[in-house]
């Protein structure tokens, strides 16, 4: 309240606070009157013209200044480096405003903005602005550029997939370079050529395996078969020379390769066999028509059907079916063979035998079968065969030299080959030594290495019986090397037996101590938690105790289900108490209720509860895990149901945020509108319309408090700022009517002048009605040296007497006004300052400070009418322009 009293001589002016341009002006009005003061109350007549007319030659130079450097911003054109040189040496605002909207290269506008920045706020945050989208563009560009290289990349690799295309895809999304658009358009397009071309050949090579499986039952016959591979093949080495060759999949390239190769082979294989069949399809037909050709008294059937036998075997398709039936034809076509008579006695003696006739078919079958046995290498029937025979002759069957021919020349090749046969059988033997003696070489797991030389062993034996006996020297070699090779395995299978025999002590062992818990828990020492550890670790220790002879482990499974029974049963009557326990604490969980303040501390607690009773007695693994899975759903019920509350409020918290960002809104829309006569009540209603709205998130409350004061200050500001233009204003218009009020009372103090009334009342009906009460005080100061302009000479004389006998009175209540209002008075005025200080001063401790007192003070001085001089008229125009902005 009593700032004024610490305020420094010689301080700012209300007018201190103009922009730079506006100086001169002000500077050239005070200089003129500071000038025109010197000549003291002589030249006091003509000083307010003089005054008004520097002011307008002061406004009209500047206004001259301003459109010349508009002109010269007009002719500068494109040149931005004279433009920013104008734009930095103008003292216009708006002009350099208008040289900026000129300026965009990024260099010039650097410049600018280190020049500006703390300047014109105006121009640095358009050049800003521009700066930030050039850096913009430039990042966005480099991102594009960064693209287009990765995609002319990927359009040069061997392999292309598409999750790179569709990550470059995502880049180029979010890029905004429309330079550099079609380019990647371009090589986007190669890409996604690329990519179908790729997928054509996977597709492609999927239907041709598909093919290739299909030709094995499609029916076709072996040269329609041939062809189909070889085009499949074709087409498949044309696939693998693609520019796209890398996508194909390994698998199935190579499942193409295995299943053509196989295809191949069954083909070169069926091909092979019929060319066979046809040979002996030939070789038949040919046999048959020779044997057509001949005289039927010349063939013989034994013989015909021994050489029909020696021919290549017919295809068993049934196509020499027809062969067949010819062959048979002709063997019955041909004579019987006529049998041959031997020579006996005329006379038969009495009980001797009839002489042998030959073979009966039966020993003719069993020879036919073993030569054809002996044909196809089968010694083991030949063998079986030619015993028959000689059982068969054993019992008196006669042959004849021909048939004993035969069958002799057959046993001589049966022996023959047994003979051959035998020394395979070596060969085989020395083979399966050699086979025996790499087996410890191999590092074959221990069964696998016993079961190798078993089999060993059993294909020895069934060499015994093909080829006969072995060399005693084979066999102990084959002995020896058998056992050598079954050494490992002899000692694996003793350590298996050892432990064996281990594992069995140690589950006696086990059982020991079930049985000893038995005893401690009927003596009525029993820790639950430690019982349920026992039995758990036994159970663990008896699971893995190993193998144990079938008899050892029979009986030592006994003892252990008794003592382990023993030990459950006590231990699952109790498990089934803590069961009810943790059901009693999921069911208080159940019942807590999630809106309540303190439901997560008692959440918390009922945790805790259960992780005491969890250490105090571990349940079964599957009911721990059945009741902690209901017990931590219960918990998530809780928390989900406080989170969803919790969402409710944020979406409410969130519906306020909204409301309130109206408010601030509408204020901040408002701010450019506000005036003094309706801030206050936009005001009130926002602070009403906030009050009534609740909270906002968290999160946001600092913002939006920040944005709603920030919106009430820039309204306050903006009222202020057209307050402040008001009292601007209203003070500029009652400096004018009281510049023309003192002009008039200066003229009735000057006997010279001469003026007419009409002139002064048209000079005051030009001037604007004033507000605020000061209308009235003034009009009536003019009234009243208007009327003493036209009364008598005494009467003027009188008024001017009064208004000179004023002028103390109007300098001491000016002086006591500038106190208040915090204006320099000036040195002169120094001493009298000071006192009339002191003098406020005490009157402020004793009767305080009055609303409305300095206004009502200020109307009192306008209403004194004085003769002043200009230093007077200056400071009560001063006065004025201070005094209306300490008013709300």
């Amino acid at each position: 309240m009593f700032e004024f009293l610490f305020k420094r001589q010689g301080g700012k002016s209300a007018a201190s606070g103009a922009k730079p341009a506006a100086k001169a002006p002000a500077a050239a009005v005070g200089s003129a009157r500071a000038g025109s003061g010197k000549s003291g109350n002589a030249g006091s007549t003509a000083a307010p013209a003089h005054d008004a007319h520097a002011a307008r030659d002061a406004r009209a130079a500047l206004a001259d200044a301003r459109e010349r450097q508009a002109e010269r911003l007009k002719q500068l054109g494109a040149d931005e480096a004279a433009v920013v040189d104008f734009l930095l040496q103008s003292e216009f605002s708006e002009l350099r405003l208008a040289a900026a909207e000129l300026v965009h290269g990024r260099e010039q506008l650097e410049r600018v903005h280190t020049a500006m920045r703390n300047v014109d706020r105006r121009v640095a945050k358009l050049v800003q602005g521009r700066l930030d989208a050039i850096r913009h563009h430039d990042a966005e560009l480099r991102r594009g550029q960064e693209a287009l290289s990765q995609a002319r990349t990927l359009l040069g690799e061997a392999l292309l997939t598409p999750n790179h295309v569709a990550e470059l895809d995502r880049k180029w999304s979010v890029i905004r370079a429309p330079g550099l658009a079609p380019e990647f358009d371009a090589v986007r397009a190669e890409l996604g050529q690329r990519l179908a071309s790729q997928v054509a050949l996977q597709r492609a090579m999927i239907d041709r395996l598909a093919v290739l499986r299909q030709l094995e039952t499609g029916g076709l016959d072996a040269a329609a078969l041939a062809a189909r591979l070889t085009a499949l093949q074709q087409e498949q080495e044309a696939a693998l020379v693609d520019p796209g060759h890398a996508s194909l999949p390994r698998a199935l390239v190579a499942e193409f390769a295995t299943e053509h190769a196989r295809l191949g082979a069954s083909l070169a294989a069926s091909l092979a066999t019929l060319e066979q069949d046809q040979a002996a399809l030939a070789a038949r037909e040919a046999a048959l028509a020779a044997w057509e050709a001949q005289v039927p008294a010349e063939l013989k059937p034994d013989t015909l059907r021994k050489e029909w036998q020696r021919l290549p075997a017919l295809p068993s398709n049934g196509a020499g079916a027809a062969l067949e039936a010819r062959f048979a034809a002709l063997r019955a076509a041909l004579p019987p063979e006529p049998q041959k008579r031997t020579s006996a006695p005329a006379a038969v003696k009495e009980g001797s035998r009839p002489a042998a006739r030959g073979a009966d078919q039966a020993f003719l079958d069993n020879m036919d079968a073993l030569e054809a046995a002996l044909q196809q290498g089968s010694l083991g029937t030949a063998a079986e065969l030619d015993k028959a025979l000689k059982e068969a002759k054993d019992k008196g069957t006669r042959l004849s030299t021909p048939q004993a021919d035969h069958l002799a020349h057959l046993r001589a090749e049966l022996k023959r080959l047994s003979d051959w046969a035998r020394w395979g059988g070596n060969v085989s033997r020395e083979e399966l030594i050699k086979t025996v003696e790499s087996l410890p070489a191999q590092g074959l797991a221990m069964a696998e290495l016993a079961k190798k030389v078993g089999s060993m062993r059993e294909r020895w034996k069934a060499l015994d019986s093909l080829s006969g006996s072995a060399p005693r020297s084979l066999w102990e070699r084959f002995d020896a090397a058998c056992s050598a090779a079954y050494a490992p395995a002899a000692a694996h299978f003793r350590q298996l037996a050892d432990e064996r025999h281990s594992n069995a002590a140690r589950g006696q062992a086990l059982v020991e101590e079930a049985q000893a818990e038995v005893a401690r828990l009927a003596s009525n020492e029993a820790d639950w938690k430690h019982v349920s550890g026992t039995v758990q670790r036994l159970r663990t220790a008896w699971s893995h105790l190993g193998a144990v002879d079938r008899k050892e482990k029979k009986r030592l499974d006994t003892l252990f289900s008794e003592a382990l029974t023993t030990l459950q049963r006590p231990l699952e009557n109790q498990r089934k108490v803590e069961i009810a326990v943790r059901e009693q604490l999921i069911e208080e969980v159940h019942k807590l209720d999630p809106h309540e303040r303190h439901a997560v501390d008692l959440l918390r607690e009922l945790q805790a509860r259960w992780q005491e009773h969890a250490r105090a007695l571990p349940l079964e693994r599957k009911a721990e895990q059945a009741l902690w899975q209901r017990f931590r759903g219960a918990c998530d019920a809780l928390f989900a149901a406080r989170k969803e509350h919790a969402h409710a409020a944020d979406s409410e918290r969130r519906a306020h945020e909204v409301a309130k960002e109206a408010v601030c809104e509408r204020l901040e829309a408002a701010a450019a509108e506000a005036t003094p006569a309706n801030v206050g009540k936009l005001l009130r209603e926002a602070a009403a319309e906030w009050q009534a709205i609740g909270p906002v998130p968290r999160a946001h409350e600092a913002r939006i408090d920040k944005r709603y004061h920030a919106a009430i200050a820039s309204v306050q500001q903006h009222a202020g700022a057209a307050r402040r233009a008001q009292d601007t204003a209203l003070a500029g218009a009652v400096r004018d009517k009281l510049r023309l009020v003192q002009a008039l009372e200066t003229a009735l103090a000057n006997p010279d002048a001469h003026t007419q009334a009409a002139d002064w009342r048209g000079r005051w009906d030009a001037l604007l009605p004033l507000e605020g009460g000061y209308e009235p005080i003034l009009q009536a100061r003019f009234v009243t040296a208007l009327a003493a302009l036209e009364a008598s000479e005494g009467e003027r004389a009188a008024y001017v007497r009064q208004m000179e006998g004023n002028r103390e009175r109007l300098l001491n209540e000016l002086l006591r006004l500038e106190i208040a209002a915090g204006i320099d008075s000036g040195a002169e005025f120094a001493r009298e300052r000071l006192r009339l200080q002191v003098e406020v001063l005490q009157s402020s401790l004793k009767s305080g400070q009055k609303p409305g007192a300095h206004t009502a003070e200020l109307r009192a001085l306008l209403a004194l009418p004085a003769v002043l001089d200009v230093r007077t008229e200056t400071r009560i125009e001063h006065l004025l322009l201070r005094q209306p902005k300490d008013h709300p």
